[in-house]
């Protein structure tokens, strides 16, 4: 994995400022310390950072070409069926020079067009431009593991791995979006193709951009991949269900083993980093593996007893993270401009000295837990929707606040049926948005308020059931732009580290999304299917256990260090005054919060609600890190 960035003049013609490209390719060192690569030829140009993982010769560098040396790409991923598809293409008359996974794209290109996104089973932001037809590609993971944006400046589309690289083109205007503050404050995360960034989009996971260019320039976007549920009744998992998920969780893991340089991988503890834990010792037993994990002072956070029983049982080394308190303080900088957004909670931090860990251990890969709760039904949200989907469903209007009309019309809206509970009651949310922001923004507050159109396509929702629907939403909202970006790609590669997602194989997805309901969630115990699956590979004591969130201290805690003396930095983040200058939000709303989370006994509850008051401290170290404009 690593950065790529790229201008393409659309005219055709313009020929592309090398330097400017050079620029914008060295903001994502962090991405691709080994080497870096150029081709530019006219009217395009692309940028690439390498982190050496598949054969590290020079030979493996990009941009790759094919013969002819007129389709060129870079790719930032890792394509993982690419044995099976280097095959293919040499039996096609096609010579590869390198052994780097990457190097089949352009020559996929050649055979099939836009139809090798059909072929690749990976992770991936890929660029791959065709000189005889003036045509460039852009495209992302149908997931979206790696992170793609892009603009149109000055009758250029530029893009890049990480907006860091846009701004550092001189044209590229540095304005606060905000419709993407809202989506921020309502969602679990942004949402693409929405950005902090005016004028600067996040290519949507699963999507591709495909550009024309020449005097009569297109642009056009591409939806290439979607999750697909089953409409009405799920059919039965077949008879020998176990073993097949077993054997595509195999493929999956070792998939992603494949590399020649050190792999480690996370242990939280929980069922799902367990698994993969278990999985990588069944594959490989012979190897030395390295795990990391991270641990809390505070018991009612720390999970190091269930890490250790893992690691004892497949005989790893075992790194350990302590965490304090005072690594919030000293992180949360650098994560927020990792991560190029606010943020809701600080476990981003506890990421990022795992992922340093990870890098300080000689490792440069890392193999992680995500998509499991999503695919296979592991958070609170789905045992609700086994009961909406009973025959005899609660009545659950009862846990909603606010005028019940009101929020059947906005959940008709954002997800086409106004009988589904996300989250929250999002026609009162629209009231603590509307105090929190500053005055001088309610003029325009219905133009940016997200909940007012829909947050996806309400089609794929249409006929399925409850459990199923809040896994499309999941992924949609929560997975991509959040546990897979700021959580997963940003905080893996602030540290030159690469992130590796056995659960989001493009075949286990396949499977599990096919599965009933009613054989995710058995007796109220979510991830029935992977539960029986770990048996064969885990201690019954983490198998069995209550599912535990990863959660770190939120905005009370820094309140509280910074009253006690010990954070100068989050009151004069907080000072009204400079709320006030800025012009985002209320400083009245802010003083008010603030007091309210210094109370005695004042808690957040991290899986229900918002912490606002950290959204507003990482905004403020967001306008500072990016040099963003106040409103004023």
């Amino acid at each position: 994995m690593c950065g790529i960035a790229g201008i393409y003049s659309l005219d055709g013609q313009r020929p592309v400022d090398r330097a400017l490209l050079e620029a914008m390719t060295r903001a994502l060192v962090h991405r691709g310390p080994d080497d870096e690569g150029f081709h530019v030829a006219g009217p395009v140009g692309l940028g690439f950072r390498r982190l050496a993982i598949v054969d590290p010769r020079p030979a493996g560098n990009q941009p790759h070409y094919n013969e002819a040396r007129d389709v060129i790409s870079v790719c930032n991923g890792e394509i993982y069926n690419y044995h099976d598809l280097r095959q293919d293409l040499e039996a096609r008359g096609h010579r590869l020079v390198s052994r780097c996974d990457v190097e089949v794209l352009p020559h996929l290109c050649e055979e099939y067009g836009d139809g090798l996104l059909d072929r690749l089973n990976g992770q991936f932001a890929l660029a791959v431009y065709d000189a005889n037809k003036r045509r460039l590609l852009l495209a992302r993971d149908p997931v979206g593991i790696c992170p793609l944006y892009w603009c149109e400046v000055d009758g250029q589309l530029l893009f890049a791995s990480e907006v860091k690289a846009l701004l550092a083109h001189p044209a590229v205007p540095r304005r606060v979006d905000l419709a993407g503050l809202d989506q921020m404050l309502t969602f679990p995360s942004i949402v693409s193709p929405q950005s902090m960034f005016a004028g600067i989009h996040s290519l949507p996971a699963g999507h591709a951009l495909i550009v024309e260019g020449g005097p009569a320039h297109s642009m056009r976007p591409m939806r290439y991949w979607d999750l697909d549920y089953p409409i009405g009744e799920a059919p039965p998992p077949p008879a020998d269900w176990e073993e097949q998920l077993e054997h595509l969780l195999l493929q999956a893991v070792g998939g992603r083993l494949q590399a020649d340089v050190p792999v480690g991988f996370y242990l939280s503890g929980g069922l799902d980093s367990s698994l993969v834990a278990g999985l990588i010792r069944r594959l490989r037993p012979n190897d030395d593996w390295h795990a990391f994990s991270i641990g809390f002072d505070d018991p009612a956070l720390d999970e190091r007893r269930y890490q250790r029983l893992m690691a004892d049982r497949i005989g790893v080394r075992l790194h350990e993270v302590d965490f304090k308190l005072d690594e919030v303080d000293r992180r949360l900088r650098a994560v927020v401009r990792a991560s190029e957004t606010p943020l809701r909670e600080t476990y981003d931090t506890c990421s990022h000295a795992l992922s340093q860990a990870v890098r300080d251990a000689g490792c440069k890969v890392v193999l992680s837990g995500e998509g499991a709760d999503e695919l296979f039904a592991g958070y609170v949200g789905y045992r609700f929707d086994m009961l909406r989907g009973a025959d005899d469903p609660e009545d659950f209007d009862n846990l909603l606040d606010g005028d019940a009309w009101e929020e059947t019309r906005a959940r008709e809206t954002l997800w086409g049926d106004g009988d589904f509970f996300y989250e929250r009651d999002y026609a009162a949310f629209r009231d603590t948005k509307a105090a929190l922001y500053a005055p001088e923004l309610a003029p325009r507050l219905a133009g940016i308020d997200c909940s007012r159109r829909a947050a996806v396509d309400v089609a794929r929702l249409r006929g399925r059931h409850p459990v199923h629907k809040r896994g499309y939403i999941d992924f949609k909202l929560r997975i991509a732009d959040h546990l897979l970006a700021d959580h997963g790609d940003r905080m893996t590669f602030a540290h030159s580290v690469e992130g590796r997602y056995p659960f989001l194989d493009a075949d286990v997805i396949a499977f599990a999304t096919q599965l009933p309901p009613g054989f995710l969630m058995q007796d109220g115990r979510e991830k029935y299917p992977l539960r029986q699956v770990a048996r064969r590979h885990v201690p019954p004591a983490i198998v069995d256990r209550e599912k535990f969130a990863f959660v770190a201290p939120g905005s009370p805690k820094l309140l509280a260090r910074a009253r006690d003396g010990q954070a100068d930095w989050v009151a004069a983040l907080l000072d009204p005054g400079r709320i006030r200058r800025e012009g985002y939000f209320n400083p009245a709303t802010v003083a008010a919060l603030r007091d309210a989370y210094l109370q005695p006994g004042f808690a957040i509850n991290q899986t229900f609600d918002v912490d606002l008051l950290m959204i507003v401290l990482t905004f403020q170290i967001f306008l500072e890190e990016f040099q963003m404009p106040s409103r004023q």
